[in-house]
């Protein structure tokens, strides 16, 4: 196998790219990709310089491929290593080594579970992970910096990873589960009263009382003008906490015109007169949330745009998953579950990756008892809860 580097997306054809097995994740796309790097947002001037690693064969064709950067610092990842820096730099400061910059395989801004090494279909694929995971170390100690991560790998991936001692790590998100449901109602009924009391409380005071209204909008049918206010919604969510957006709006005005099928935004209306809007993406059997934002204060709103209109939307359509995003314990009132998200890590220093191990054990046992405990809050009857998903 030829491992190269590669400085741009477009250094490989999105034929090629798209050929491999994305697991139709709209993030993996070689369209989506591009549109980060054409848009400014994934680029050395925001600390995303691209490094996508490609493996090619004897007749040059394409075998596998990871979605790779260059860091100098740990924003818009979601896996949270500002500790790790500020603990490494103290520990190596008469060597003036530093954390980063640091190699990140993943998608900019993007924190959801999918295949990382991506691998051509009809292939030899644990050689093909093999290559990759070695071809991944190697160009780590070729640039002779501090790490390299790969974050929210799926399963065989994770594995594959843990397999070549890297340092594997958990985290805990909040996903949504279709059991089969016919409709909104039929999800609720399987709530215990008081739960579902209240969502019905909270959706009907978004819905009757304020009157508010929803368009469900395809990426194809967004306008300029619309994405333009959907954009202020979302940027205003951002510098409500003292942030600039990750995004831009011409980045979302490309990708849903690139990815029209996987772009949907939800649209809230009041007297003819958008109010918030979510925006989403889809892949054939999974809605991933992203990004929101309101115009005016509406109790509930937030709820209702985000979570019941996404729930509702998966059980119209048939969808098995609901990713809405990270964090967030307000989301299991709404019928979302604790779920388990990966990461893996080489760190390039012994001494530091055996510190690092140890306190991965101790953080893994942790989030382990948390995801436990926030099982005994989910809102459902004891009979519709799936202990094995934890």
């Amino acid at each position: 196998m030829n491992v190269r580097i590669l400085s741009s997306i477009h250094d490989i054809s999105a034929t090629d790219w798209n050929d491999l097995e994305l697991h139709t994740q709209p993030f993996l796309q070689h369209e989506f990709l591009a549109a980060l790097e054409d848009t400014g947002c994934a680029a050395t001037a925001t600390g995303w310089t691209p490094r996508h690693m490609v493996l090619l064969d004897s007749n040059n064709r394409l075998c596998a491929a990871l979605p790779l950067y260059l860091k100098t610092h740990s924003m818009g990842e979601f896996v949270f290593d500002f500790n790790w820096a500020e603990s490494h730099d103290r520990a190596f400061a008469a060597t003036h080594a530093s954390y980063y910059p640091k190699l990140v395989a993943a998608v900019p801004f993007t924190p959801a579970t999918g295949p990382r090494l991506l691998l051509a279909k009809d292939s030899d694929k644990p050689a093909l992970r093999g290559a990759l995971i070695q071809g991944l170390q190697d160009f780590t100690e070729d640039l002779k910096i501090s790490s390299a991560h790969v974050l929210f790998p799926d399963q065989d991936d994770y594995l594959a990873l843990a397999e070549q001692s890297w340092l594997t790590r958990t985290s805990c998100q909040f996903h949504w589960f279709n059991r089969g449901y016919q409709n909104m109602e039929d999800f609720l009924s399987r709530f215990r009263a008081d739960k579902r009391k209240k969502a019905r409380r909270e959706r009907r005071r978004v819905l009757e009382e304020y009157g508010i209204r929803f368009q469900t909008l395809s990426g194809a049918e967004l306008s300029p003008a619309q994405w333009q206010t959907v954009f202020s919604f979302s940027q205003s969510t951002f510098h409500q906490h003292g942030n600039e957006h990750y995004l831009t709006a011409d980045f979302f005005q490309r990708v849903s015109r690139a990815l029209p099928d996987q772009v949907m935004v939800k649209l809230a209306e009041h007297q003819g007169k958008p109010v918030a809007s979510a925006i989403f993406f889809s892949s054939q059997d999974t809605l991933f949330g992203r990004y929101w934002g309101a115009k005016d204060n509406y109790d509930s709103l937030h709820f209702e745009t985000c979570y019941y209109q996404g729930i509702e939307y998966c059980i119209q359509r048939g969808f098995r998953l609901f990713e809405p995003g990270t964090q967030g314990e307000h989301k299991i009132a709404r019928g979302f579950e604790p779920t388990l998200a990966h990461s893996a890590h080489f760190i390039r220093e012994p001494r530091f990756q055996q510190a690092l191990a140890d306190h991965l054990r101790w953080e893994r046992n942790a989030i382990d008892d948390y995801a436990t405990q926030l099982r005994l809050h989910v809102p459902f009857h004891r009979t519709e809860q799936d202990v094995s998903r934890i």
